[in-house]
């Protein structure tokens, strides 16, 4: 589909900017400057993320408008959606990192694009995964003397380095210089980052934060699938299409050149009675 013709679907379907952004997962600054014609050659995946709303076919997500019956409906339901506890109706002012900071202790959520996003409470499956992929990833710097530190969620990272974005990844790798000591966050994007699927989270892990890493500057991007029992691996740096694996294979590091890799088949075993 050429971008003229998205914008011709777009009007036909009366799409405002800031609802096509949020249901595709194409931050609002890169949507806007696409169909101004300032960015003469988008990423690929950007334009196949625009087609999945504009023209879905194969694509049915949940929050599809051609899953309601009328316009009004879906709107009626998104904006429930985003009245919730914590989430900005799409009439008022987005959020900033201010306001996250003003939140209360006990709720975690991530701020992206100027909207909070509840996160819930990991299941057992999820910290095991998430523990053993930490253990095998800081091995494999030591082993290989890799000038690059493993965080594990939740801390936060102002990906952006804006006020209207800040995420919690669930893994995520920082190679060379880092934040001096003391800081309350991490500024920019990590060389790698690592997320654990849940329902909740599914499309935000798929589609989302995909666009917003990619356009961050993140080098590697890993989604985990645990009830699917695959991993996804997108070499954002490169632009190449992603590779997918089971939880039966070694997964190369693309940060660490191949000379290591993430041996799921020990993951699976060891976490095999909460999958």
């Amino acid at each position: 589909m050429t971008i003229e013709e998205m914008r011709q679907k777009k009007a036909e379907q009366g799409w405002t900017n800031r609802e096509l952004s949020r249901e595709s997962g194409v931050p609002l600054g890169t949507l806007q400057k696409i169909f101004s014609g300032e960015t003469k050659a988008p990423r690929r995946k950007t334009l196949e993320a625009l087609e999945d709303v504009l023209d879905p076919r194969e694509y049915r997500s949940s929050r599809s408008l051609y899953n309601y019956p009328s316009r009004a409906a879906y709107m009626a339901d998104l904006l429930r959606e985003e009245t919730a506890p914590y989430n900005v109706a799409m009439d008022r002012e987005w959020h900033t990192v201010d306001e996250y900071y003003m939140l209360p202790d006990d709720r975690r959520v991530e701020l992206i694009d100027g909207v909070f996003y509840d996160m819930g409470a990991p299941t057992k499956a999820h910290q095991g995964i998430l523990g053993e992929l930490y253990l095998q990833f800081r091995a494999c710097a030591d082993r290989h003397a890799m000038p690059c530190e493993v965080w594990l969620s939740p801390c936060d990272v102002r990906l952006d380095r804006d006020n209207y974005t800040m995420i919690q990844p669930d893994l995520f790798v920082i190679c060379g210089d880092h934040e001096a000591p003391g800081a309350v966050r991490f500024e920019g994007a990590p060389d790698l980052v690592v997320e654990i699927v849940s329902p909740s989270s599914v499309k935000r892990d798929k589609y989302t934060k995909l666009h917003k890493y990619a356009d961050a500057g993140v080098r590697e991007y890993w989604i985990v699938d645990p009830k699917k029992r695959k991993v996804t691996v997108y070499l954002l740096e490169k632009d190449s299409d992603p590779e997918v694996y089971s939880f039966r294979d070694t997964i190369p590091i693309g940060l660490s050149e191949g000379t290591c890799g993430i041996d799921f088949s020990l993951i699976e075993k060891r976490v095999e009675r909460y999958l």
